[in-house]
């Protein structure tokens, strides 16, 4: 950070004048780096300063960010040298377009206690190690907030991204607002609404995100990001937000009454749950998640915390909400997702933006979207199956932004009225009995084990290939129960198993553990 006895002027000293400042901005592709390093050069010229701006580009899109340098010197008649890319040790000012690139940045060396100010959006964009990992892969936050207070001279964070995307902009000018708001640069508020405002383009929009970042920098504004959002209200209080016919209305209320009657601790997860399967179904649905629930919270009790039923309420509509083809398409052709897509573009108000969706469906997908006769007949005649599926499975682009790619997936989305009678749902249905009743009948004798089976649903998930290798590794890590039978760590020996399924995409690891059950249930059986 700068030491300046006022925003506008420098601090006093002999050399001051021919100071150089260094400031780096580490962005990855689409959050509009070089636009950003196009004002702050801006700024800094309209204020009598000689700038230069370089940019280093990283490998992709998201394994590498581009690192954009700028230095900037007072113009006092001499000619300053500048460097071309940023030091270790070396950078008073380093603005990062995302929380994980603020880390990246310390490992760097680039933020030091006695000099840097950091300046980061709190938001996470997942990087490539992060999505490959089966289960929850997300680097801890947390750990970077707590070394970036204490790597910076000065840490401020927030989401910058949610403030862009409310006033209808790029992360880039909220970057912006933060760094004005910072005050770590001797100029004047005008002075970057005057470099915005030259660039002719989304104007508005802009300063508007340019405003809130640099309130919410000074400490005007105190919103809570999205990290700590308030949790939603009660079921109870929400049902006028349901839409429909007087039937569907009362239908949302007797299960919202279900839910309010649920011991306190259950009712947050299971509300979730609801909404969930009535969204992918209909409300006899929500009706069935709230009948298989029951018999988890009839085995539960306070002392325990509840902790089998509020694991029921999660896995249970996720195992209820699979990914099918009904599923996706019926996504792919809402409302929210086309306004989604086109904010995250940033196509303006009238544009007209062509979207081309890829489908890869496989002869069991297909089969999985039949009457449950008939699918059952195509599958087991293997001859017949591989016919159909060198027809079937090969890639297909579709364009939802024509009449004829998008009523082709409106239709296959409308087919979730009869999906209680296709065999997608058959199967998936006694998949999920299967499990649950075996998770319930253990945690009668075992509460710890038969929690840890309730957990192993986070294994399953995806489509096509996806889902057959999750369900794959889902009876793998469950053939080992037998091996465990009777053992005072059996449902720590689950965890186990199913945590080494989850940090490997090819199963290696579990490979190894359960090679190793395997051995001890061989040592004790001797």
């Amino acid at each position: 950070m700068l030491e300046q006895a006022s925003p506008l002027r420098p601090k006093a000293g002999a050399h001051d004048d021919e100071r150089v400042i260094k400031l780096a901005v580490l962005a990855v592709g689409g959050q509009g780096g070089g636009v950003l390093a196009d004002w702050i050069t801006d700024v800094a010229e309209r204020n009598g300063y000689i700038a230069q701006s370089t940019s280093v580009a990283g490998v992709a899109q998201r394994t590498g960010a581009t690192i954009y340098y700028i230095e900037m010197a007072r113009d006092t008649g001499r000619l300053p040298v500048f460097a071309l890319s940023p030091s270790q040790g070396d950078v008073d000012i380093l603005i990062a377009a995302e929380l994980m690139e603020a880390g990246r940045a310390i490992i760097r060396g680039f933020v030091t206690p006695e000099r840097t100010t950091l300046i980061a959006s709190s938001h996470r964009i997942a990087a490539v190690s992060e999505k490959i990992e089966p289960g929850d892969g997300h680097a801890s936050s947390e750990k970077v907030h707590t070394t970036a207070e204490a790597a910076a001279k000065r840490f401020i964070a927030f989401d910058m991204e949610k403030i862009a995307v409310e006033n209808g902009s790029v992360i880039s000018a909220s970057l912006l607002g933060a760094l004005a708001g910072s005050d770590t640069l001797p100029f004047t508020r005008e002075s970057y609404e005057q470099a915005i405002g030259a660039g002719g383009r989304g104007v508005n929009a802009s300063l508007a995100a340019f405003a809130a970042a640099y309130d919410r920098a000074r400490g005007i504004a105190a919103a809570p990001t999205g990290d700590k959002a308030a949790k939603p209200a009660a079921p109870e209080a929400r049902p006028a937000k349901v839409r429909g016919p007087e039937t569907l209305l009362k239908g949302w209320q007797d299960l919202a009454a279900r839910i309010a009657s649920l011991p306190e601790p259950v009712r947050d997860m299971a509300e979730r749950g609801l909404r969930k399967v009535v969204d992918f179904q209909d409300i006899a649905y929500g009706g069935e998640y709230l009948d298989r629930l029951a018999k988890a919270v009839g085995l539960d009790d306070t002392e325990r915390g509840y902790g089998l039923s509020i694991a029921a309420a999660k896995h249970l509509a996720n195992a209820m909400c699979y990914d099918d083809m009904i599923r996706v398409a019926d996504l792919k052709t809402r409302s929210a997702r086309d306004q989604r897509v086109r904010r995250e573009v940033g196509v303006r108000e009238g544009s007209v933006l062509q979207v081309t969706e890829y489908f890869h469906p496989r002869i069991e997908e297909f089969c999985g979207t039949l009457p449950v006769g008939l699918g059952s007949y195509i599958e087991n005649r293997p001859r017949l199956a591989a016919f159909l599926d060198r027809r079937i499975n090969r890639g297909r682009h579709i364009r939802t932004d024509s009449f004829t790619g998008f009523a082709m997936l409106w239709l296959i989305g409308g087919l979730r009225r009869w999906r209680r009678r296709l065999l997608r749902h058959k199967v998936e249905v006694e998949h999920l009995e299967r499990w649950y009743e075996l998770a319930l009948a253990h945690a009668r004798e075992d509460y710890a084990l038969g929690l840890e089976i309730l957990n192993c649903r986070r294994l399953i998930k995806g489509y096509s290939d996806t889902h057959a290798r999750a369900q794959s590794k889902f009876d793998r890590v469950l053939s080992a129960l037998p091996m465990l039978e009777g053992r005072d760590d059996a449902a720590d020996w689950i965890r186990r198993l199913r945590e080494a399924a989850l940090k490997d995409e090819k199963g290696d690891m579990l490979d190894g553990a359960l090679k190793t059950v395997a051995t001890l249930n061989e040592s004790i059986a001797r």
